[in-house]
């Protein structure tokens, strides 16, 4: 990876989000990285790396943090920008009469419109970086879940086809030097795993299908989804399709 990359990554601390970012850092970029909680292992390992503490359901937190000049300073001087959205969460699992309005309104906040206030505050941050950021790329982390309906899961499916649809309109529009893909990271081994095999039955009906996966060892390490993330990510590819799955890139 070429000098003059930031990138910045939501949901950093734990399985996906932290193997993004440290496959980021090894490979030379800046790192932004966005989290309820700090990762002090892997500031241990990379000391230049930055992080800011928010809980990106806290959508007016957001806002503020978004109105403040911390992302502009980042991406300035910068010829390559990325954004990795990856946090995300699964609740509330179960059929509409057992969704409660506050985990609904959570569940939006972080998968659908923190990632869109991103997005946007992005390329407005890199618009008044002025010319030097020729390369804008960001990745939605999206998921089979998006193109496919999962009993009980009408929320998570919900909220990533969103993220789906976003990178497809986006795309369309015609952002001269930005990239847009949402992408599928395969089933991957994470604490959001563990959550699903913890599901009773009568609230996830396929649940035994994840309780196979794990048993019989097919599940994706985060550091390998990450990995074919990154190198998608990197490629001269990323954006032609503005949706895709790991699985299905040479």
């Amino acid at each position: 990876m070429s000098d003059n990359i930031r990138a910045i990554v939501t949901g950093h601390t734990r399985g996906l989000g932290a193997a993004l970012a440290t496959s980021l850092l090894d490979h030379g970029a800046e790192v932004l990285a966005i989290s309820r909680q700090r990762n002090a292992s892997l500031v241990a390992r990379h000391p230049n790396l930055q992080q800011v503490e928010l809980d990106l359901a806290d959508l007016p937190g957001l806002g503020e943090w978004l109105s403040g000049d911390t992302l502009t300073r980042f991406i300035g001087g910068a010829r390559r920008v990325m954004l990795i959205n990856n946090a995300g969460v699964l609740a509330p699992v179960g059929s509409l009469a057992d969704q409660e309005p506050g985990a609904i309104a959570r569940a939006v906040s972080v998968n659908v419109a923190a990632p869109l206030m991103l997005s946007a505050a992005v390329a407005v941050a890199v618009a008044a970086a002025g010319a030097n950021a020729t390369d804008t790329r960001i990745v939605h982390i999206s998921s089979g879940a998006a193109r496919n309906a999962y009993p009980g899961w009408s929320l998570y499916c919900a909220t990533k086809a969103a993220l789906d649809q976003h990178a497809r309109a986006v795309a369309l529009d015609g952002n001269r030097g930005l990239r847009i893909c949402s992408i599928a990271p395969g089933v991957v081994d994470t604490d959001m795993q563990a959550e699903i095999r913890g599901i009773e039955l009568e609230r996830f009906p396929l649940r035994e299908r994840f309780d196979a996966l794990k048993r019989d060892g097919q599940l994706a390490t985060p550091e390998e989804s990450a990995r074919k993330v990154i190198d998608h990510l990197l490629s001269d590819r990323f954006g032609e399709a503005p949706t895709a799955d790991v699985r299905e890139l040479g």
